[in-house]
């Protein structure tokens, strides 16, 4: 007995071209990095999933070190268990970190982890090919005609379409670049990166070159900078409801409260203020109003969000009706509050 696939129906989402690919993204997707494998699993998995795919977004990011593998066993026994058509997703992970084991081989960019990283990632997603493999981090260690060789495999072979790269700098986007057109090979096609109010400099001065010269795209996560963007910081102290007041030893945690406690962290509640008032003319929340400014930016190819509960994915989707109130005006004004730390 064959069951019966859910097919895809993208309602009003909005697609944009993945830089110089022909694939054509949402411009929301939704990541693995808190929405399935780390604080939520089972069921819980299945209704976000499916809460996102119901009102358009059919692209899933993972990685292999998400949860150590757990990630990526998540969301591919939700997408199955779902029965979402695999030719309506678009599925995306990233190797460098690996899974936890101590082996000297077992993270990195060489050519050998690469394919036995992809082979167990796939394993795990209980999928034949993902859509785009990113390299996670940059790794000095390895040649890059080797990295560029490894992931061009790996298309090669079927198990992934395109290749991209994660918090490279430009420079390395570059090299990159240069040596797959000197050996007839395939490029990175985008960066998955962090962008938003707070952290601009590299998405808005540093690709420069490479979105004019490739039309590099951007996948883009921490859209809110852990909450901040929410005002949930702003009285300066962590909230007692916040997932974050619970773990006391976590480091980020711990930098996040020097951060508040700071003269920098003073400015940017005020900043985040400032945000508010506009915000307020508009009718809309923080965080609603920091997707949207993300999503104006046209080389933003996806904005990827997490979430732990089915309201965090509908109210990150009220952006979309946001964005064509965001005008130009709006749009800068925007950007002079927060400035280009």
């Amino acid at each position: 007995m064959t069951t019966e696939l859910k097919e895809y129906d993208p309602k009003n989402m909005i697609f944009r071209r993945l830089g110089n690919t022909g694939l054509r993204v949402p411009i929301l997707s939704l990541g693995g990095w808190l929405s399935y494998g780390g604080s939520v699993s089972g069921t819980q998995v299945n209704d976000i999933i499916k809460a996102a795919f119901d009102a358009g977004i059919n692209f899933f990011d993972s990685a292999e070190s998400y949860g150590n593998g757990a990630s990526e066993i998540e969301m591919g026994r939700a997408i199955k268990e779902l029965g979402l058509r695999r030719s309506s997703l678009i599925i995306s992970t990233k190797l460098f970190n690996g899974v936890g084991r101590k082996g000297p081989n077992d993270r990195g960019l060489s050519r050998k982890h690469l394919i036995e990283g992809m082979n167990e990632s796939l394993e795990r997603l209980q999928m034949d090919y993902v859509d785009i493999v990113f390299a996670h981090c940059p790794d000095p260690d390895v040649p890059m005609v080797e990295i560029v060789r490894g992931f061009n495999w790996l298309i090669n072979q079927g198990k992934a379409f395109y290749w991209g790269t994660s918090n490279w700098s430009a420079v390395q986007i570059e090299e990159a670049h240069h040596i797959a057109h000197a050996h007839g090979l395939i490029a990175p096609a985008a960066d998955q990166c962090c962008y938003n109010a707070f952290n601009r400099k590299r998405v808005e001065e540093e690709y420069q070159h490479v979105y004019d010269r490739y039309n590099y795209g951007l996948t883009t996560y921490s859209p809110l900078d852990g909450g901040f963007l929410t005002g949930k910081y702003n009285s300066g102290e962590i909230p007692q409801d916040s997932r974050y007041a619970t773990s006391s030893h976590d480091p980020w945690i711990a930098s996040l409260r020097e951060l508040l406690e700071s003269d920098k962290g003073k400015e940017r509640i005020a900043k985040v203020k400032k945000l508010e008032v506009v915000a307020n003319e508009l009718q809309t929340d923080l965080a609603t109003l920091s997707l949207a400014w993300v999503m104006k930016n046209p080389h933003v190819s996806t904005l990827i969000i997490g979430a732990t509960r089915i309201s965090q994915v509908e109210s990150n989707l009220r952006a979309l009706e946001l964005l064509p109130k965001v005008s130009d005006e709006i749009y800068k004004k925007i950007g002079d509050i927060f400035g280009i730390e």
